[in-house]
Parts: structure tokens; C-alpha cells; sequence
């Protein structure tokens, strides 16, 4: 990354929770998405990026919510850059919190708009934002956590998530067995030719298909899932050459490009932040 860039992260050691706090003028994240909810708030400047289909801009004290596997990539809206603040929730956890303080289940809630326009929503992220980088203490993280779930719930949710239902019935059933296949076999090679043989479609058909329900090619997805795998081998410690061969790269510095480019600090700056959570 450029010298103008930086970026801190934590990572909590007993719950999937996470925040990062960042400065990119030259920095371009490449597509990819999360497993878990994605919230943060633009502090200065202004990132552009695409998501479901369309471009969005969020400038200074704007919201951005991504729902897990929310496919969106990144940069700097003009050469000035922009800073901002991220917390990654993972669902179940945003479930078990929406269910604590309503005292009954509740189902993965849906976030329409990756863009939002609300100071109230930005101060409640902020609040947390601080509180997890911050020294405070276990009680104060919590509280803040279960507001904060609460308010961008109640004031940017419209319902429970759904399977992706836009694309025509059997484009969705295609892409849903590429994806279970990808899930089973991303450490492997896979080919075209596979995954058309699975589906019993043509290599353009799941080509097409895939991109339409995922927001991305099966290729670009293959790799996000050997990116997690590498986060789940960073966090416990394994040794970054040791991570690269058993998620699939084919080497560290291969490994490092591709999580550079997707989470925009490096596996060492990671594996630090996990271990320290």
C-alpha cells in the first residue's frame, strides 16, 4: 500500500467480531465480500464503490451496511482519500443479540441499502467503533454492541435475509450447486468443465448464472473462500507460509496480494490484531 495509506485492526478472541479503522488514498480493494455483516461509517472524504448491481458513493458521516456475502469492491472517490471506520458482525451474532432483547428468535435481518443517510446511526457505530479499539472494558463493548445492533436493526433493516430470489429460477438452482461444489472442492482445481459436468448447464450457462446470483465468477469466489480459510489459520497462529499451502495459495506472497488487495491490511498486520484481540 502507499505511504499515504494505513489501517489498525482488532479482532475479539472469543466472539466474531471485528473492526478496522482506515486511511486509503491510493488503495483499491478488489471484489469480495464478508461472511459477516459489515457496518461502518465514512469519517472524512469519500470511498466510491459497486454493490448489488450499482455504484454508490459514501462521503463524511455517511452509513454503509453490507449483509454477509454482500459482493463490493472500493477506492478513494477523488486523490484526497478517504478515512473510515468498519465493524464486522457475524450473524449469529446479530441473531443471538436481536433475540436477547426481544426474548424470542429472530431471523438474520436484511439490510436494502448499502448506503445510508443517518447521523444518529453513525454516532451509535462510532460509539462502538471506539469502544472495541478503545480500552474499554468487556461490560461497556457489550452494551455498546447490543445498542448498536438494535438501532441500525430498527432504523436500516427492512426484514429477514432470503435466498437471492431477482435471477430466474434456474439460474439461482445452477448457482447454488456451484456453490456447494466451490464449498466442497476451492482447495482443489476446479474447472469449467467440472462445474458445467455438475450442473448438467453449459460453461457459459454457469459462468452466467454464478455471477448473476453471487455478483461475482465462480473463479473470483473460489478464492474468497481460500481467503477465509487463511483468516481462520492466520487467527489461531499457523505460520503465514504454513497458512498459504493449506488454503491454497501457492505461496505467502501470493497469499499476501490477494488479502491485501481484499481486506487492505496485510496476513502479519491480521494475525497480529487476532492474536492480541
Amino acid at each position: 500500500m502507499a505511504e499515504q495509506d494505513w489501517s489498525s485492526y482488532w479482532r475479539s478472541a472469543d466472539q466474531p467480531l471485528e473492526a478496522m479503522h482506515a486511511h486509503f488514498v491510493r488503495h483499491v480493494y478488489h471484489r469480495h465480500s464478508h461472511e459477516t455483516y459489515s457496518f461502518g461509517v465514512t469519517e472524512d472524504g469519500a470511498q466510491a464503490f459497486t454493490c448489488r448491481g450499482g455504484s454508490h458513493v459514501s462521503g463524511s458521516g455517511m452509513v454503509m451496511a453490507f449483509n454477509p456475502d454482500d459482493p463490493h469492491d472500493g477506492h478513494a472517490a477523488d486523490e484526497l482519500g478517504f478515512t473510515y471506520r468498519m465493524i464486522h458482525i457475524g450473524p449469529e451474532l446479530v441473531t443471538d443479540v436481536l433475540a436477547d432483547m426481544t426474548g424470542r428468535p429472530s431471523g438474520p435481518p436484511l439490510f436494502p441499502e448499502p448506503v445510508v443517510r443517518d447521523p444518529l446511526l453513525a454516532r451509535n457505530l462510532l460509539a462502538l467503533h471506539r469502544a472495541l479499539l478503545g480500552n474499554a472494558t468487556a461490560l461497556r463493548r457489550q452494551e455498546a454492541l447490543a445498542a448498536t445492533v438494535a438501532s441500525i436493526v430498527r432504523r436500516a433493516a427492512v426484514r429477514s435475509m432470503e435466498p437471492a430470489a431477482t435471477a430466474p429460477g434456474d439460474a439461482r438452482r445452477v448457482a447454488h450447486t456451484v456453490r456447494r461444489h466451490l464449498h466442497d472442492a476451492y482447495l482443489g482445481e476446479v474447472s469449467a468443465g467440472e462445474l458445467a459436468a455438475v450442473t448438467g448447464r453449459s460453461r457459459f450457462a454457469v459462468y452466467r448464472a454464478f455471477k448473476e446470483v453471487y455478483g461475482m465468477p465462480p473463479s473470483d469466489y473460489q478464492r474468497l473462500l481460500r481467503l477465509r480459510a487463511a483468516r481462520r489459520l492466520i487467527a489461531r497462529g499457523v505460520p503465514l507460509g504454513e497458512t498459504a499451502a493449506r488454503s491454497g495459495f501457492a505461496d505467502q506472497s501470493h497469499l499476501t496480494r490477494w488479502f491485501v488487495r481484499c481486506y487492505g491490511l496485510s496476513p502479519g498486520d491480521f494475525q497480529k490484531a487476532a492474536l492480541n484481540g
